[in-house]
């Protein structure tokens, strides 16, 4: 598969999987609980969308699967990645404020979402 058809498929798949995180963290940070373990909880219900999407759809082919490998992978990067974002989250709002953490929550995950799709492609979905 090209570049341009991973590009497209995993920004596709991630809108989605990023409304469903930004829509949780923004609920629960709002009415229920403090942004850090809000975030952890819309990120999982991204994830969750996310993995099967991109394993799928956007990534599928080319000797690619979606096997317990990709599940460990994914798991570590995901792992990794929500600890990044969630203190960058963290830190603004401990820095600026519950507004400015929720305001600059989706330019941490662009950050993020750049490092998921060079693991994705690379690593998490490969063959090798």
């Amino acid at each position: 598969m090209s570049l341009r058809r991973h590009l497209g498929g995993y920004a596709a798949v991630g809108a989605l999987q990023w409304g469903i995180e930004y829509a949780v963290m923004l609920v629960l940070s709002q009415w229920v609980m403090p942004v850090a373990p809000a975030n952890v909880i819309g990120r999982i219900c991204g994830a969750a969308v996310g993995f099967w999407l991109n394993g799928t759809w956007t990534f599928a082919g080319e000797g690619r699967r979606m096997g317990r490998r990709a599940l460990r992978r994914f798991l570590l990067a995901w792992l990794a990645l929500t600890i990044v974002n969630t203190a960058a989250v963290n830190l603004i709002d401990h820095s600026a404020g519950l507004r400015a953490a929720q305001a600059l929550k989706p330019a941490v995950d662009v950050l993020c979402a750049g490092l998921g799709f060079l693991l994705s492609r690379y690593w998490i979905y490969s063959a090798r």
